[in-house]
């Protein structure tokens, strides 16, 4: 039967022990039993036990309560535990073990000690790597070749709890967030739900969460309603090397040591990662409850049981906005600006303050242009855009025709309000069908359909995902399908511009079926188009020929922007906007815009390589930007492209 039940106890049980080894007379058993008697409550003077050893006895009541403890499992905890608590003990167990040094419990030590013959299997399994101190890393066990001789130990930040510390944990003190709630978050729709079924005692939730979803604030508020601590974890901040079953394990005792129960955002990550599976099921068999945010589905593979599932809505652009001004306040900064990026609470909160602090070390003021910048650093870790490094693009670096631009402006708008759109009502949505964007740009080389999507991007703060179609179409039947589904997950969960550059190659014409291969291919198409529909985010195709495409992207396209070649006016444009950033230019050699204008019938791409070009030359030649240097890039070009040079700028008229 279990005897230790309490610091007070454990005295008694180390003098039987003592008594059956026939050490109790021994010297230095005396000293120590002496040094002991102030916890065991058998002092000389009768005092009662210490409020150090009530609080500890209450402490250890506490922690067994939540990590489901049995009496025996209790008792061997404290046995553990106490060679930590005061060296006497650790030097009690080192003579029981025969030693004349401070040893920890061994196996054998904390079976006696807490009453459990060595024959019995409750011991050996409470301490066994299945059982709950040892599952959920509240004691460690020591190498040995001989089981009950394997040492025991208790881990620091158990000791921390015990003693009424804050019990941290390097590992999930990294991935540990702030909460960040709403002030109207009990509007938020799933709260009520979410706040039964914890109340209820369902110990494991998942919210499917989409981008901008407000899935870790409907958790926090539930928590909060049901009247239960709350500790958030970000898996997304995972420190490396750090394996994910090791820190599922880490961040239970984390939360368990506090009381609390446990949110854990980005559980995709979990979904993705080699062995995020297992950290799952730990996740999904802790003794406190636990509510996972993902922004996929609830896979029914991870665990035998299915947990209460929620899906999360976006949370509105009023509410956004809210957070928002909870850190910047500031009149400059208009409420549509801010209303555009689709993030969560807690991603404002992480920019708001980075904004702010950002301002005060820089001097900068605080406006559109330092949002957008500091925005744009939450994708920065992935290493997957295109853009990273850039200089922010913005409607102003484009010339184009007034109808082209006119549509990307009507892009761009829709991108912002698209959260209120989608808050009124299922207009999208409806039969599996998602709620993003999809564009597609027409038209020449070099017009200007690649730095539109870079601008796009750039406007709703997000980064530019390229995608390279030489690693997504696969010889193999069906890797093609999987390349394109784990770039379409990869876009979802990072919440940026998916973007598609010559995507004539790959979004073809399905053909009639002749051989196997049509039919894999008509296949690849179908499954295209099929993602494409239940797609959450922003995708922007970009085509030479758009005769190439298949009929049936025609529906699933919001916007079919032209870029036609630059006529003279927009060449002109042009032509001024690149050489004011090639500055200085030569006086004595002005550069005659209207006639280059007027004379070279080229695309804004090839404009760019001209200027480019004319700048290195200066550059090499020591000497400002000048027409010669113009005209000298502007043979060179016609050259690359195998056509032939215009009149006035043959190579006899090039200095």
């Amino acid at each position: 039967m279990p005897q230790v039940s309490g610091l007070a106890a454990l005295g008694g049980a180390l003098a039987r022990a003592a008594g059956r080894r026939g050490i109790a007379s021994d010297r230095r058993w005396v000293a120590v039993s002496e040094a002991l008697a102030g916890w065991s409550g058998t002092d000389v003077a009768g005092a009662d036990l210490t409020d150090a050893a009530l609080m500890i006895d209450d402490s250890l009541a506490a922690l067994s309560s939540v990590f489901e403890l049995d009496p025996a499992t209790t008792d061997l905890f404290l046995v553990v535990c106490a060679a930590d608590l005061d060296p006497n003990f650790a030097m009690a167990y080192g003579l029981l073990l025969g030693a004349d040094a401070p040893r920890p419990a061994s196996v054998a030590i904390a079976m006696e000690l807490a009453g459990i013959s060595l024959l019995s299997p409750v011991g050996r399994s409470a301490l066994g790597p299945l059982g709950p101190l040892r599952r959920w890393g509240l004691i460690h066990a020591g190498d040995s070749e001989w089981a009950l001789g394997r040492t025991l130990s208790a881990d620091e930040s158990v000791m921390d709890a015990l003693v009424g510390g804050q019990a941290d944990d390097p590992v999930a003190a990294a991935m540990a967030r702030p909460g960040v709630e709403l002030e109207d978050a009990q509007f938020v729709e799933g709260v009520t739900e979410l706040c039964a079924a914890l109340a209820a005692g369902h110990r494991t939730c998942w919210i499917e969460n989409p981008p901008g979803g407000a899935g870790a604030t409907i958790a926090r508020t539930a928590f909060v309603q049901a009247d239960i601590n709350c500790v958030t974890i970000d898996f997304a901040l995972r420190p490396a090397g750090v394996v994910p079953v090791d820190a599922a394990r880490a961040v239970v005792r984390y939360a368990g040591l506090r009381r609390s129960g446990l949110l854990i955002e980005s559980a995709e990550v979990l979904a993705k990662d080699e062995g995020g599976a297992a950290a799952i099921r730990v996740l999904a068999g802790a003794p406190i409850p636990v509510v996972m945010v993902g922004s996929c589905r609830w896979n029914a593979s991870w665990h035998s049981t299915l947990p209460v599932t929620i899906r999360a809505t976006p949370i509105s652009s009023e509410q956004r906005l809210a957070v928002w001004r909870r850190h910047i306040d500031v009149a400059e900064v208009a409420d549509a600006a801010l209303m555009a990026y689709r993030l969560t609470p807690s991603q404002i909160h992480t920019v708001g303050r980075y904004v702010v602090d950002k301002a005060q070390i820089s001097g900068r003021p605080i406006d559109s242009v330092l949002i957008a910048e500091s925005v744009r650093l939450l994708g920065g870790s992935s290493g997957v855009h295109s853009g990273l490094g850039w200089a922010p693009t913005s409607f102003a670096d484009l010339q184009l025709p007034r109808e082209t631009r006119s549509e990307l402006d009507r892009f761009a708008s829709w991108m912002r309000l698209r959260d209120v759109v989608t808050s009124r009502g299922a207009v999208q949505g409806l039969g599996g069908k998602g709620t993003g964007i999809a564009a597609l740009f027409t038209g020449s080389p070099g017009t200007g359909k690649t730095l539109a999507a870079h601008v796009i991007a750039d406007t709703a703060g997000l980064d530019l995902m390229r995608v390279d179609l030489s690693g997504v179409v696969d010889k193999y039947i069906g890797e093609t399908e999987k390349n394109l589904e784990r770039i379409f997950a990869e876009a979802e969960s990072l919440n940026v511009v998916l973007f598609f550059d010559e995507a004539d190659s790959l979004f073809g014409k399905r053909s009639e079926v002749r051989d196997a291969h049509d039919r894999f291919a008509n296949q690849e198409v179908s499954y295209l188009l099929q993602r494409m529909e239940q797609f959450d985010g922003i995708t922007v195709l970009a085509t030479n020929l758009k005769g190439n495409l298949d009929v049936a992207f025609s529906r699933r396209l919001h916007f079919i922007v032209h870029f036609p070649d630059p006529d003279e006016v927009t060449r002109a444009a042009l032509w001024s906007q690149l050489l004011g950033q090639a500055a200085p230019l030569d006086a004595d050699d002005p550069v005659d815009v209207s006639r280059l204008a007027e004379a070279l019938e080229l695309s804004g791409g090839d404009i760019r390589n001209i200027v480019l070009a004319a700048v290195y030359d200066g550059a090499a030649s020591g000497s400002p930007v000048g027409m010669r240097h113009v005209k000298a890039a502007a043979v060179r070009e016609y050259a690359k492209l195998g056509r032939r040079v215009p009149a006035g700028l043959a190579a006899k008229d090039v200095p």
